[in-house]
């Protein structure tokens, strides 16, 4: 089932809806994060249909999201210019995902500075899939199209955590924000550079800021940047940057990863 089946496929429930994440989409054992932090997001956006751009977003990966999921969201605060806004994304009846969105119309501003542009690369045509026929590839993995451009590999048992790659949904997607979301945390993590062989891995949360983000980015080819800065006692954190193809910077963004071996 391809990214916008499943989120076609919410159906309304008594405060919320659900949606059924096939097995193809799994990562381990719980759905693919990008995938839940999406769910959440268009929940919040059907519950409030007229929100304004989404700016940032802060999420915790609290559990196994498996099978039939429930989103439930909540408005926390609806200002002048900002609105927040929470969800709990249920399995099992546990908690599963929490997220907590902000929303911000433009205002009038003294202030202007652009992010920092993407580093030199490869173009994607240029640039070979990550996984190929791998058996290390991960189930979800099958939906995206993942192509390093920078100089490291995963697995490759280097003294850096460095991961820079070229990413799109696999099946045509409709520009949403919802679509560019889930590409925010389609890398492996960073840490997967310094490793010999695949480890279990778990993203504990999750935070990022959009600069001016268009939905049609989430339809076509993103430049993503990874590197891990704190190694050590299983966890690993983690700087994130987004690049449109051209050029344009769209996230930034702060990751803590679980390492399991």
């Amino acid at each position: 089932m391809d990214f916008d089946s499943v989120l076609a496929g919410m159906v309304a429930v008594d405060g919320g809806w659900t949606a059924t994440v096939p097995e193809d989409w799994q990562q381990g054992r719980t759905a693919f994060g990008g995938l839940s932090a999406a769910l959440a997001l268009s929940a919040c956006r059907k519950l409030v249909p007229d929100l304004p751009v989404l700016r940032s977003g802060q999420i915790a990966y609290i559990g196994p999201a498996i099978g039939e999921l429930t989103m439930r969201p909540t408005v926390l605060r609806r200002g002048k210019s900002v609105t927040f806004m929470g969800c709990d994304l249920m399995s099992g009846g546990a908690v599963a995902l929490r997220a907590l969105y902000a929303f911000g119309d433009a205002r009038p501003s003294t202030l202007s500075a652009v992010a920092e542009g993407p580093p030199d690369c490869p173009a994607p045509d240029d640039c070979a899939p990550m996984w190929g026929d791998s058996a290390m590839r991960p189930g979800f993995a099958r939906h995206l199209d993942q192509r390093p451009a920078g100089k490291l590999m995963p697995f490759s048992g280097a003294d850096t955590g460095d991961l820079l790659v070229w990413v799109r949904h696999r099946d045509p997607v409709e520009p949403s924000i919802e679509a560019l979301v889930a590409m925010g945390d389609a890398l492996p993590p960073a840490s997967f550079t310094r490793m010999r062989q695949l480890t279990v891995i778990s993203t504990v949360t999750w935070s990022f800021d959009l600069f001016d983000p268009h939905p049609e980015d989430g339809a076509g080819w993103l430049l993503m940047r990874s590197t891990d800065d704190g190694v050590g006692d299983g966890y690993a954190g983690q700087d994130m940057a987004m690049w449109s193809e051209s050029g344009r910077p769209i996230l930034k963004a702060r990751q803590s990863v679980a390492i399991f071996g």
